[in-house]
This record gives C-alpha cells, sequence and structure tokens, in this order.
C-alpha cells in the first residue's frame, strides 16, 4: 500500500536562536578622574651651561677681531686705501678687547649694580673708543695709549666684589695681565726700548707684552666661566 503524503513523518523544526545568551564583555575606557603622575622638575642647573657660553663667546668674538686684523694690517701687503682701513680696525679692536674681556667676568662673578655698571663703563668706553679712534686717526700716541690703559684698570674701582665672585686666582691673574698690557702699552707710547729695528722693534716688544697679557687673562676668564659652568 502506497503511503500517502499525509502518512510522512514530518522533518525536524529548527530552533531559533537563542535570546538569552550573555552578552560579550564591554571594555569600559578608562577612568577621567584617575590622578595625575608627579612633575618632574628639570634640574637647577639646566640652562647655566648655555648662559655661561654666551659671555665667553662675547670674548671669543672680540679675540678673534684683535688678532685677525691686526695679523692682516701688519703682516699684509695691502693697498694704501685697505690699509688704512685695517688700521683704524686694528686700533678700534683693542677698545673691543677690553671690554669683551670685562662681559664674561662682570656677567658671571658680579651680581647687581655692580655687574650693570662695569659693564656699563667698559662698552660705553669701547664704543666712544671705536668711534674716535675711527674719527680722529691722526690723535697723538700718548693720548689714545693712555685711554687704552685708563679703560683696560676699571677692575680696580670693583676689587672686592671680584674677589669675591671670581676668586684669588682668577683676580691676581687679571691684574697680572693687566700690568703686562700696561707695560706694553707704555713701549708703545715711548717707541722705546727698540732692541733691533731691523728684526725686532718697540713694536714687536709691544705685542710681545701683549700676547703675553691675553694668555694670562685668557686664563683667569677660562677659570670664572668653568665656575659658572
Amino acid at each position: 500500500m502506497i503511503a500517502t503524503a499525509l502518512d510522512r513523518t514530518p522533518a525536524p523544526a529548527v530552533s531559533p536562536p537563542r535570546l538569552d545568551r550573555e552578552p560579550a564583555p564591554v571594555v569600559s575606557p578608562p577612568p577621567l578622574d584617575r590622578e595625575p603622575g608627579p612633575v618632574v622638575s628639570p634640574p637647577r642647573l639646566r640652562g647655566w651651561l648655555h648662559a655661561g657660553a654666551l659671555p665667553a663667546a662675547v670674548y671669543a668674538v672680540t679675540s678673534g677681531l684683535l688678532f685677525g686684523i691686526s695679523a692682516a694690517y701688519h703682516r699684509g701687503r695691502s693697498a694704501p686705501r685697505l690699509a688704512e682701513v685695517l688700521r683704524r680696525l686694528d686700533h678700534a679692536n683693542i677698545y673691543l678687547i677690553i671690554a669683551g674681556t670685562y662681559t664674561p667676568l662682570a656677567l658671571l662673578a658680579l651680581e647687581g649694580p655692580v655687574r650693570v655698571a662695569v659693564l656699563a663703563v667698559v662698552w660705553t668706553g669701547a664704543v666712544a673708543g671705536v668711534v674716535f679712534r675711527a674719527v680722529w686717526l691722526g690723535a697723538p700716541r700718548r693720548l689714545y695709549t693712555a685711554l687704552y690703559i685708563a679703560l683696560g684698570w676699571t677692575a680696580v674701582f670693583v676689587l672686592p666684589q671680584l674677589l669675591q665672585g671670581a676668586g684669588v686666582a682668577a683676580v691676581t691673574l687679571v691684574i697680572a695681565g693687566g700690568v703686562l698690557y700696561s707695560i706694553g702699552g707704555v713701549v708703545y707710547g715711548l717707541r722705546r726700548p727698540d732692541p733691533s729695528p731691523r728684526w725686532f722693534g718697540f713694536h714687536e716688544v709691544f705685542h710681545a707684552f701683549t700676547l703675553a697679557a691675553y694668555v694670562v687673562q685668557y686664563i683667569a676668564v677660562s677659570l670664572v666661566v668653568y665656575a659658572a659652568a
């Protein structure tokens, strides 16, 4: 007997997906009220190396101008017009090296009004001296030499403060350099001694004292700069 379609076994029913499954865990954002981490302060000496390098750079620039232009003027074989310009610059740079030497000493070893006064005196004097030598190149030798020496001894008016800020060693070297500069200036002003006009005359004696004075004061400036750094 052939079974009818109604007698067939019904297909198993497919159950719908369960709706009561546990939901996936939700990742919560970090709380916004979390306390910030501790603020780390920079070291107290941060930036002082750069601050100490600035006055040293002023000293280096004025030193380079002094010796570079002096060498170009005395050793060069320039045209008369260029030689005249170099001569003016050579004489003017003496005022600049005085102010340039005082700059690191004043900025790093002095404080308050004394620092301001020293910088104002030496740089006003330097600018006035540059103008003076540029305008009146034929000024008497003894006059502008005396002005060099007077400006260079500005330190005597602030010697106690300089001793306190720079130390005995640096101040001793500064004074020793000042003495050497002054001796060289006297030789230049008097044109004596003049041991060998052909090979080593009074001008070379003057340059020898100037170079010795510069080396001594270079050590003094280095002591002050390194101590401040």
